[in-house]
């Protein structure tokens, strides 16, 4: 019974993850891109799902999202950190944004 619980958490994860993200990217792409970590053909290719397509995609047992930080250092520096919290998430918007050019330089290869 827990398992259906977390499957269909999951897959309400997913499906907000793909609205919000279609959302983003009708609002702002040029920020959008940046911060899904996705270049203009995934871009294209979700904006252009309907609602049943992006339902049938959410439903699986796989998050499509995914923690940005690979490091965990990157992640034990932004929550043990005694910075001001205004400084805290400019330390986590250049932690995210070096995050995003390593992902681009490795799929450029």
């Amino acid at each position: 019974m827990e398992t259906d619980s977390l499957l269909d958490d999951i897959q309400d994860i997913n499906l907000s993850y793909l609205l919000l993200a279609q959302r983003m990217i009708s609002e702002d792409r040029t920020t959008a891109l940046f911060r899904l970590k996705m270049d203009d053909e995934m871009a294209d290719l979700i904006s252009s799902l309907s609602i049943k397509q992006l339902t049938q995609l959410a439903r699986t047992n796989q998050l499509l999202c995914r923690l940005c930080y690979e490091e965990p250092g990157q992640l034990y520096k932004l929550t043990h950190n005694q910075r001001e919290q205004g400084l805290g998430q400019t330390h986590a918007a250049l932690l995210m944004a070096s995050a995003h050019h390593e992902c681009s330089s490795v799929s450029s290869n």
